[in-house]
């Protein structure tokens, strides 16, 4: 294994991968798209791509892998992400991942791994499904996901609390579940705009409402969009886990006016 391919004048400068990473695989960045075909309903597929033309545009080779539902896990993709889908296709998602060892060994190994919204519940300890049923999940987040009694659908605005971002979070939630946090899990971001996390049926919401989950290599939220369109530096946070480096800054036309269009309104404090 050796450091990302760099071509032309790109330069990837910064200090050394964290310990216990391993460097990319070979000399091209593989970001892996898990069971679109279940966890895809939203066009969360599009975060992959995100992250492969941004590795692109710095002069890094970066192919996409796409892992279906009946193929086997590999443990050896450099990034990790997940999407978004219905109840029954949450279910198929929640059984596989209990049947597979591939995904624990990448996280053991640190890789990292983005997931939105059904993933985010599926990879907790379990979650209530709409017939009041548990369905075990992997167990890799410490939550645990319960009934709102209402949806979340709308424009979902946070101020990150995670290291290494500085702008504003934003992505659309269409979701109708609570999200209990552990001790091991961490919030992505404070709403200040949108529901978030949310709050079980029949419990008492908290003076101030989180979205998403942070534990070990996972980025964990509710936000669709496909998020990493909409929150760049969300998608070079995980380049840079991924690589080990810091990147250089990257403008794209039309996503600082994307951003202030999403951002409009709301009050940013």
């Amino acid at each position: 294994r050796g450091p990302p391919q760099l071509h032309g004048n790109a330069r990837l400068q910064g200090p050394a991968r964290p310990k216990g990473r391993q460097a990319v695989s070979a000399s091209t960045l593989r970001i892996g798209v898990l069971m679109p075909e279940v966890l895809g309903t939203y066009g969360d597929t599009g975060n992959a791509l995100i992250l492969a033309e941004r590795a692109r545009r710095r002069g890094i080779d970066a192919e996409v892998v796409h892992v279906g539902l009946t193929e086997e896990i590999p443990d050896s993709l450099d990034i990790y992400t997940l999407g978004g889908g219905e109840d029954t296709a949450q279910a198929l998602a929640a059984d596989k991942f209990r049947g597979t060892s591939g995904l624990a060994r990448a996280l053991d190994a640190d890789r990292p791994l983005l997931a939105i919204c059904a993933s985010l519940q599926v990879l907790g300890h379990w979650y209530e499904d709409a017939r009041g049923a548990r369905v075990p999940g992997m167990g890799v987040l410490d939550i645990t996901t319960l009934p709102q009694g209402h949806r979340a659908i709308g424009e979902l605005v946070t101020v990150p609390l995670v290291e290494g971002l500085t702008q504003p979070l934003s992505g659309f939630e269409n979701h109708g579940g609570g999200t209990i946090l552990g001790e091991d899990a961490t919030p992505l971001g404070r709403v200040i705009s949108g529901v978030g996390n949310g709050t079980p049926q029949g419990q008492e919401p908290a003076e101030v409402a989180y979205d998403g989950a942070v534990q070990g290599s996972i980025i964990a939220t509710y936000m669709h969009g496909p998020a990493l369109a909409r929150n760049p530096e969300l998608a070079d946070l995980l380049l840079q886990r991924a690589t080990g480096m810091s990147l250089p800054p990257l403008e794209v036309p039309g996503v600082a006016q994307l951003r202030a269009e999403r951002l409009s309104g709301v009050q940013l404090s």
